[in-house]
């Protein structure tokens, strides 16, 4: 039964890798890097995110370091430099690092049992002992909320929604429609 937990459990993190990917094709340079949200919330700042976060939960956590350094969280960098890219990183390194990250946690979740231990340096000691099942929750849930935020960035930047691009999982709505009826809907609710 593991074995099955195993593959449903990493076919749903490639899933949500993917997704978090397609959210960049087609934009221009500009786009993939500016921020559409009070925080800086940006689509290349949350790739590289993610590049951190499963470096540290496949590989820190598991004795398993990735072998690339990863300047944006040394000690010294600029507080959420793993948010946003420099104009120095290209999209194409930030993608093929998160492509290249993949590989080495792919590696890290087919070489260990789903019970085997690991130890979250990050977290609070009475926390940090784990099983590589909840890291992969924990990493699939990551990814799928920061993949949520990227969708409401792209379709801020220029419409694009949906799942995918070969299954949007949206209604056949006329959307602009469908937004005035909630906006009067919810300027009614205020009057009451």
């Amino acid at each position: 039964m593991s074995a099955g937990l195993k593959t449903v459990l990493k076919d749903a993190l490639q899933a949500g890798r993917e997704n978090l990917l397609w959210k960049l094709d087609g934009l221009a340079e500009y786009d993939v890097r500016r921020p559409m949200v009070a925080t800086g919330t940006n689509l290349l700042g949350l790739v590289k995110h993610l590049i951190g976060v499963e470096v540290g939960y496949f590989g820190d956590t598991f004795g398993r370091p990735f072998p690339e350094p990863l300047p944006w969280l040394a000690d010294g960098a600029e507080p959420d430099a793993d948010m946003w890219a420099t104009a120095q990183e290209s999209r194409s390194e930030i993608v093929e690092r998160y492509r290249r990250v993949w590989v080495h946690s792919d590696f890290t979740i087919d070489a260990l049992e789903l019970d085997a231990a690991g130890r979250v340096p990050w977290w609070k000691p009475e926390r940090a002992d784990v099983t590589l099942q909840l890291v992969l929750v924990r990493v699939i849930s990551d990814t799928d909320r920061h993949t949520g935020q990227a969708d409401i960035i792209r379709e801020l930047i220029d419409g694009a929604a949906g799942w995918r691009p070969s299954q949007s999982n949206l209604p056949d709505t006329d959307f602009a429609v469908h937004r005035a009826r909630l906006e009067e809907i919810a300027l009614r609710a205020t009057e009451g």
